[in-house]
């Protein structure tokens, strides 16, 4: 029998999808993939219901529907402060995964190298390997200075860069550590991506969930950065239609003429229907993202406030809505271990830490908290009783 290609076997299967397997086989709450289970805004409800009978149901322009291009593009101006031009500088794609894909595989060649911040998003990795390129892990660290925040030191991400990378990706707020990078920090990438002549390709579909004090700024926007930049989002997050796979980039037009051509033969195009549907949501108004940012807020601190209870030991999310608690005092054998466990016995999935980081790492596992308020009580209630499961079961919190 033939082989498969040694790329598709170097690395393995989306632990965070795999999880939620997990959750559906024991009947577990499942706080492992990040997806609501509230609706989406009524408004978009009611376009989506209008466009299942009047259309259209055939393919739209293969970079995006026009009514969607013009409606994006007028709300990323309100927020990145920039001239975006919707003929030019946009491709719409099918989520921001394949944003993501067809980001990397338009500014590497097989053979490059890319920088990505670990702990990072899993598909990072993939994308990196899936381009032919050579993945290049600059850590984020816990500051002992300031609680609940991650850092990089500046001499290693340059020593990244001198190594050759011709691209580095950056989650801003940050999945799984909820970190929100400072302008001073982002300043800092931005020398040194000029200084090596780097593209940065951002993944940025967390842009309005960000918790005061704390604000996001788009890299884009940094002076001279838009024509080095990739910004990729997407309107699952922000609109709660995960499932409805439509995501962005937004690029100088050089570079969103490779991404057009990268796009067309990966998927042809995003779903028609759902880009008509989604102009009513990109035309809220900005009233709209304030409330989405209270909300997450909101839930934030009620699932905090049952961690705080268990005695977990968490990292506070500056942006994004997960949570990294530390498993290190129940001595288990590892966090897959841990998050295999829980599922069956405590009614809680989560995802073990270890798929975030490039280096050994199993202290961590992730949950995230964008579920209905009875569905974080129920889930807090469970919180309360995991010490104690853990030890009826045989074994010991340290």
């Amino acid at each position: 029998m033939p082989v498969i290609s040694a790329k598709s076997r170097s690395f393995g299967e989306s632990v965070i999808r795999r999880m939620t397997r997990v959750a559906l086989r024991h009947g577990a709450i499942n706080l492992s993939q990040g997806f609501p289970d509230f609706d989406p805004p009524a408004e978009l409800l009611h376009a989506a219901a209008n466009v299942a009978l009047a259309g259209p149901h055939q393919y739209a322009v293969t970079w995006g529907a026009q009514n969607f291009r013009e409606a994006l593009a007028a709300k990323q101006r309100r927020f990145m402060g920039l001239p975006i031009d919707p003929d030019k500088d946009i491709t719409v794609t099918c989520g921001g995964t394949e944003a993501m894909m067809a980001a990397v595989m338009t500014a590497v060649d097989p053979g490059d190298k890319v920088i990505v911040f670990s702990p990072f998003y899993e598909n990072y990795l993939a994308d990196a390997i899936l381009s032919g390129a050579e993945p290049i892990c600059v850590p984020l660290r816990p500051d002992a200075s300031v609680a609940h925040n991650f850092i990089f030191d500046p001499s290693e991400l340059e020593a990244a860069f001198q190594a050759g990378a011709k691209a580095l990706i950056l989650c801003n707020p940050a999945n799984p550590t909820g970190k929100v990078f400072t302008r001073g920090e982002l300043e800092t990438i931005a020398a040194l991506a000029e200084r090596y002549d780097a593209f940065v390709i951002t993944d940025e579909v967390y842009e309005h969930i960000v918790y005061a004090p704390f604000e996001h700024t788009y890299f884009a926007s940094l002076p001279g950065m838009f024509e080095r930049t990739i910004s990729c989002g997407s309107l699952s997050k922000t609109y709660s239609i995960t499932g409805w796979r439509l995501g962005y980039t937004i690029a100088p037009a050089a570079v969103t003429d490779g991404i057009r051509k990268v796009h067309d033969f990966l998927t042809v195009g995003a779903a028609a229907p759902l880009q008509e549907a989604a102009v009513t949501a990109l035309n809220f108004e900005d009233a709209y993202y304030k409330e989405l940012a209270e909300t997450y807020h909101g839930k934030r601190e009620l699932f905090l406030s049952y961690l705080e209870r268990a005695g977990l030991s968490y990292v506070k999310p500056q942006g994004a809505y997960y949570i990294l608690i530390d498993i290190s005092e129940f001595g288990a054998k590892s966090d897959t271990a841990f998050c295999e466990w829980m599922a069956a016995h405590a009614g809680l999935a989560a995802v073990p830490g270890s798929s975030f980081f490039k280096d050994f790492e199993d202290r961590f596992i992730r949950f995230h908290f964008a579920k209905k308020d009875e569905t974080l009580v129920a889930a807090g209630e469970k919180l309360l009783e995991l010490k104690d499961r853990w030890e009826k079961s045989g074994h010991r919190v340290r």
